[in-house]
């Protein structure tokens, strides 16, 4: 479980909240669910640390379910992609709100299934 960075102060954690949070932009935008976080990313990741794990967390998970769906739109073709692109939504969804919420007490959450492209 991840431990809370010490003392992380209330820009910090609403800047990690608005990391994850600016990935819902991607139900709007394509490829806005990593566009947005990315963005504030860059722009933050130098001011605060928590915004800087978050920012990684959460772009490490946005980018393994672009590939996972890739995957699974492939997996149309034999009948069992259309449900796993519904889950990996579910997922997706459940996972940011915890995340958020995480990041509102000050806990860099991290992501399940994530593959580790950022470090």
């Amino acid at each position: 479980m991840a431990e809370p960075i010490s003392e992380v102060s209330k820009q910090a954690r609403d800047m990690g909240l608005l990391i994850h949070a600016a990935s819902f932009v991607g139900y709007v935008f394509p490829l806005g669910s990593v566009l947005g976080p990315l963005i504030v990313w860059l722009m933050k990741r130098d001011e605060f640390e928590f915004a800087n794990q978050c920012g990684k967390n959460c772009l490490n998970f946005k980018l393994s379910l672009m590939v996972y769906a890739l995957v699974s739109a492939i997996l149309i073709l034999i009948g069992v992609g259309v449900l796993l692109l519904a889950a990996l939504a579910l997922l997706d969804i459940i996972c940011t709100i915890i995340a958020m919420v995480k990041a509102s007490d000050g806990i860099a959450y991290q992501y399940p299934l994530t593959i580790r492209f950022l470090k």
